[in-house]
């Protein structure tokens, strides 16, 4: 074993969106000395592979805390992406042309979704099929109706991702790359590091923010005791010649997401095969005649790329963020599921309240449910 010279004030294992959030945010509110470790490339898991779909009112149970919790994130990202322009030049693409959700055949569950969503306050719109094809006329002559949000955006994940990592090269937070933790130290109930294959690297505090491969990580030679199970979501993308959609567009099959380099995104499957990454051709069949049915004038297109990523799942499917019982100066941030991209600005305030201000986080979402801990939940 060797032994590094690097010790943190703060380190955060795990550099995906949900993790160089945090580490922008904590020097931001005075933190210093930072470190993030990476078991791969920096931004290149399944925050790379997402959608950038900014979607509270679709994803989220209506009136949860959790759908609250993604309402106050998303209503960050304007500020998010003019300070991210003026502190690294580039420009996150926030898109605000809202979002389509669409009906194929004559059930009445949109009029239900609609109904529930006004009562509790939802900004929505139930929009018919003539009013949809004004709107978005690629769309197919079959949708019945629609709702449509118009505020629930989308941003363009990978530059979100090269904006964070450059805000950390160029504010002096350490970066370490094809570095994977095999186990954090423990000291008289204290981390007071992480091991690695062939170092140790000490810290003051620590947080996990490695996503799908959380449960790999033991705690002082023990099995993690929040479970984290890998979901595959595999999408595809065509480039058409003209812009055929504005909004993003989702139905029961699939969702479509238009990007400003005239990319259409396709996606995504949800698949319980454990860390398998693999491209199936079935699934890119079935994405290709998801999108089809949703706007004919894809048939016969090129599809450009195709990919996969492995989403953070936990049992109940809410991420797991704030600090962690027993353990004085560990911090989780981890089981963001679908929502990553969506979650990353308010999970990166929370943690820094308590690292940085002392606040105590306890939501019904904090690790303490998976461990036999009363929480209180308020937003």
């Amino acid at each position: 074993m060797n032994y590094t010279v690097n010790s943190f004030d703060f380190l955060i294992v795990g550099g995906g969106v949900i993790g160089l959030s945090i580490a922008r945010e904590l020097h931001k509110r005075g933190g210093r000395n930072i470190g993030v470790l990476e078991r791969g490339h920096v931004g290149k898991e399944a925050s790379w592979a997402a959608a950038g779909m900014l979607s509270p009112d679709i994803e989220a149970d209506l009136g949860s805390e959790f759908h609250r919790f993604c309402r106050r994130s998303l209503e960050m990202y304007p500020a998010l992406a003019e300070e991210l322009k003026g502190e690294t030049g580039i420009e996150i693409e926030l898109d605000r042309s809202g979002t389509f959700c669409l009906s194929f055949d004559d059930d009445d569950s949109l009029r239900e979704i609609y109904a529930r969503q006004i009562e509790d306050g939802v900004r929505v719109d139930l929009v018919s099929s003539s009013d949809i094809s004004k709107a978005e006329p690629s769309i197919s002559q079959s949708v019945c109706e629609g709702l449509f949000y118009q505020s629930n955006w989308q941003v363009e994940n990978r530059k979100l991702l090269q904006a964070l990592r450059t805000y950390c090269e160029l504010n002096g937070i350490r970066i370490f790359e094809s570095m994977p933790i095999e186990s954090l130290m423990i000291e008289s109930g204290k981390v007071s590091g992480v091991e690695t294959a062939d170092s140790r690297i000490g810290a003051e505090n620590v947080v996990i923010a490695t996503g799908a491969w959380t449960s790999l990580i033991k705690i002082a030679g023990s099995t993690f005791p929040v479970d984290i199970k890998p979901v595959r979501g595999q999408m595809i993308a065509f480039k058409p010649e003209m812009r055929l959609i504005r909004s993003v567009v989702h139905s029961s099959q699939g969702y479509l997401v238009p990007k400003r380099d005239g990319r259409i995104l396709v996606g995504a499957t949800s698949e319980d095969v454990g860390f398998d990454k693999v491209v199936t051709t079935e699934a890119v069949e079935r994405l290709y005649s998801t999108a089809v049915k949703m706007v004919p004038a894809l048939d016969g297109a090129e599809i450009v790329d195709s990919w996969s990523g492995l989403r953070p799942c936990t049992e109940d499917k809410l991420p797991v963020i704030g600090e962690f019982p027993g353990y004085k100066n560990l911090t989780v941030a981890t089981g963001h599921y679908r929502n990553g991209i969506l979650l990353a600005p308010l999970t990166a305030v929370v943690i820094a309240d308590n690292l940085i201000d002392n606040v105590s986080f306890r939501y019904a979402f904090a690790p303490s449910r998976f461990l036999g801990e009363t929480t209180a939940a308020s937003v």
